[in-house]
C-alpha cells in the first residue's frame, strides 16, 4: 500500500465526518433563521401568529385525546410549553439533516424539505380563523425560501460541497477549517433568527385589547341597597273639584344585600389560617387551561361583536358597548377543569361580572327544541350544554369582569361564558364570539370527540392545602388542618378530616356568599411524632358525601379522598 493510500484511507473518513457536521451546522442554522422570520412576522403583523405556534395549534387539534389527557394530568399548563419548545428543537434537527443532503450534493432534497416545512407552517397559519390565509401562506413560504436559502450559502461559504465532491483533494487542515467555518457561519445565522426574534417583540407592542384594558375600569357595582320605594295614587272627581288624595307607603322586600357588601363583611379564614387558598382567588394566579399557544387571541372591543344564531326567532348582534350599558351583576362562582386531579390546582374562585344569559337568549327567543348552547370563541374552540341549565335557577352569564376588573385577556376579554356547576369543558368559553342555539344531538363540542363525556356536571370534591405533603412539623405543636371544599350549585354542608385512620372529625367552615362557590375549612390538630397520613371528605347540600373510590379525570372529573403524608418531628 503507498503512502498516497494510506493518508486517503485515513482522511476519507474525517472528510465525509467533515461534511456531515458541515451540513448539520447549515441547516440548522437555516431552520433558525427560518424560524426567527415567523417570530419576527408575529411581531410585525399581529393577526399572523409564530409558526411555531401555528403549527403546535395544530398537533394540539389532531392529538388523540388519551394523549392530551395524559400530558394535562402530568404538566398541567406546562404542557403547551414543551409542545412548543419540542416543535423548535425537532425542527432544528430535521434542518440539520437536510442541511447533510445539501452538504452532499443533493440539492433537491434539501429544498423539497425546506418547502414542506413552509407549507406546513402556511397551512398551520391559515386555518387559524383569526389569521388571513394570504399573507399566513405568504410568510410560510417564504420563512422555507429564507431557510433553504441560508442552508446552501452556509455549506457553499465552508467548503462542505467541495469537501464531498473531491475528499482526495483536500488535508486535515483543509477539513478542520472546513467545520470551523461552518460553526461560524451557522452561528451567525443562529445570531440573525435571534435578533429577528427581539425585533419581532420589540414591534408586538400592546394589543387594542391591552390598550383598552390599560385605560379603561369596569364600572362598579351598587354597594348599598336600594332605598325604599313610595307608590301614590291620586282620584280627581272632576276638572275644577278639589283633588282627594290618597297616598299609601308600600313596605318593599328587603333587598339583598350586593356581593361587595356580603365580601366585605364575610367571615372568611384568610387571615386566619397562613396557607390556605384565598376566599377570592387573584385574577394572576387563577387557573388557565384552554388551547390558545403563544399570545392569547387579543380582540379589539370596538370591533367585537356578539352573535346569537341558530335555532332562533331573533338572530341578533350585540356590541361591547351595549353590554356595559346593560344591568350588570356580580356572582361568586367556583370554576373548575375537568382534568383536575384529586388535591389539584385547576379551580378557582372568582367574582364575576357579566349579564345573565336568560335575558340574551329571551331577547334572540328560543325555539322548541334547541335544547343545547353552543358558544364558539374567535380562535374556534366550541363547547356545548343543555339549555334547561340556563333557567334552572343558577347564574349562567355572559361575563365582562372578573373580580372588579374587565377580563384579563388570558381569561377571556372582551366575554366569556361562566355557567355555575358545570366543567369548563362543556361551557366555559372565553373570547366569546357566537351562542348557537341547536339539537343536543346536532354538535358536539371540541373535547367531546376527544373522549370526554357530553355532559360535563362538576363533581363534590375537597382539598388539602396545609399542611402540604411531606412537610415536617413539631410534635406537640398545635397546626392548622385547612383547605378548599366545593359542590356548584350544591354547596358544602359539612367537611370532616381523617387522621390515621381513626375516625372522622368535623371541620369548621368559613363563611360563603353561596352555594355557587367554594368553601373554606378548617381543624386545629397537635400531632404526634411520627409520620400521619391526613384524609378529607366533603358532603354536599343535597347530602352526598364524597367516597374513597378513586376515579380518574376522564372522561367526566376525578373522584376520591385527598390525601396527604406529612412528617412530625420530635
Amino acid at each position: 500500500m503507498t503512502d498516497d493510500e494510506t493518508t486517503m484511507g485515513r482522511t476519507a473518513p474525517s472528510r465525509a465526518a467533515s461534511s456531515g457536521t458541515t451540513g448539520a451546522l447549515a441547516g440548522t442554522g437555516g431552520a433558525a433563521v427560518g424560524l426567527g422570520f415567523g417570530e419576527l412576522m408575529e411581531g410585525a403583523f399581529e393577526s399572523i401568529p409564530s409558526l411555531v405556534v401555528a403549527v403546535s395549534e395544530l398537533l394540539s387539534d389532531y392529538t388523540p385525546g388519551d394523549v392530551v389527557r395524559f400530558s394535562i394530568a402530568n404538566f398541567g399548563a406546562s404542557q403547551k410549553t414543551l409542545l412548543t419548545v419540542g416543535i423548535v428543537v425537532v425542527t432544528m434537527a430535521l434542518g440539520g439533516a437536510l442541511g447533510r443532503s445539501a452538504a452532499r450534493g443533493r440539492l433537491r432534497v434539501t429544498v423539497a424539505g425546506f418547502a414542506l416545512f413552509g407549507l406546513l407552517g402556511g397551512w398551520a397559519a391559515a386555518r387559524n380563523p383569526i389569521s388571513p390565509a394570504v399573507g399566513s401562506w405568504v410568510v410560510g413560504l417564504a420563512a422555507a425560501v429564507l431557510a433553504a436559502g441560508s442552508t446552501l450559502l452556509i455549506v457553499r461559504l465552508a467548503g462542505g460541497r467541495a469537501v464531498a465532491a473531491a475528499p482526495e483533494a483536500v488535508d486535515r487542515s483543509a477539513v478542520t477549517g472546513t467545520t470551523r467555518r461552518s460553526f461560524f457561519y451557522a452561528a451567525g445565522a443562529g445570531a440573525a433568527a435571534l435578533a429577528m426574534v427581539g425585533v419581532g417583540r420589540s414591534l408586538r407592542g400592546q394589543s387594542a385589547a391591552e390598550q383598552f384594558l390599560e385605560a379603561n375600569a369596569l364600572r362598579p357595582s351598587p354597594t348599598t341597597e336600594p332605598q325604599a320605594v313610595s307608590a301614590s295614587t291620586t282620584t280627581t272627581t272632576e276638572p275644577q273639584a278639589v283633588a282627594a288624595s290618597t297616598t299609601t307607603t308600600i313596605a318593599p322586600e328587603p333587598a339583598a344585600p350586593s356581593v361587595q357588601t356580603q365580601l366585605a363583611t364575610l367571615d372568611t379564614l384568610d387571615d386566619e389560617v397562613a396557607g390556605i387558598s384565598s376566599y377570592v382567588t387573584p385574577n394572576d394566579g387563577f387557573y388557565r387551561i384552554d388551547t390558545a399557544f403563544g399570545r392569547v387571541p387579543q380582540v379589539d372591543p370596538g370591533d367585537w361583536k356578539l352573535r346569537f344564531t341558530g335555532m332562533v326567532d331573533n338572530p341578533y348582534e350585540i356590541t361591547f358597548d351595549e353590554i356595559q350599558a346593560m344591568d350588570l351583576s356580580d356572582h361568586v362562582i367556583t370554576l373548575s377543569c375537568v382534568s383536575n386531579e384529586v388535591g389539584g390546582n385547576l379551580v378557582g374562585n372568582a367574582v364575576w361580572t357579566g349579564v345573565p344569559l336568560s335575558v340574551l337568549l329571551d331577547r334572540a327567543g328560543v325555539q322548541p327544541g334547541a335544547d343545547q348552547v353552543v358558544g364558539r370563541s374567535v380562535d374556534d374552540w366550541t363547547a356545548g350544554f343543555p339549555t334547561d341549565v340556563v333557567y334552572d335557577g343558577r347564574n349562567a352569564i355572559l361575563a365582562i369582569g372578573m373580580n372588579d376588573e374587565f377580563l384579563p385577556t388570558r381569561h377571556g376579554f372582551p366575554a366569556r361564558l361562566v355557567v355555575a356547576g358545570l366543567y369548563g369543558y362543556v361551557s366555559a368559553v372565553k373570547w366569546l364570539e357566537e351562542i348557537n342555539l341547536t339539537t343536543w344531538d346536532g354538535f358536539d363540542g371540541y373535547w367531546v370527540p376527544r373522549g370526554w363525556s357530553k355532559e360535563g356536571p362538576m363533581k363534590t370534591q375537597s382539598r388539602i392545602d396545609v399542611p402540604s405533603a411531606g412537610r415536617g412539623l413539631t410534635a406537640g405543636q398545635t397546626t392548622p388542618i385547612a383547605g378548599i371544599a366545593w359542590a356548584p350549585t350544591r354547596g358544602i354542608e359539612r367537611v370532616e378530616v381523617n387522621i390515621d385512620g381513626e375516625g372522622w372529625l368535623p371541620c369548621r367552615l368559613g363563611e360563603a356568599v353561596g352555594d355557587e362557590s367554594w368553601v373554606q375549612w378548617h381543624r386545629e390538630w397537635t400531632p404526634a411524632a411520627g409520620r400521619h397520613r391526613i384524609q378529607v371528605r366533603a358532603t354536599d347540600g343535597d347530602g352526598f358525601t364524597q367516597s374513597e373510590r378513586e376515579v380518574p379525570p376522564a372522561p367526566n372529573g376525578a373522584e376520591g379522598w385527598h390525601t396527604v403524608n406529612v412528617n412530625v418531628d420530635t
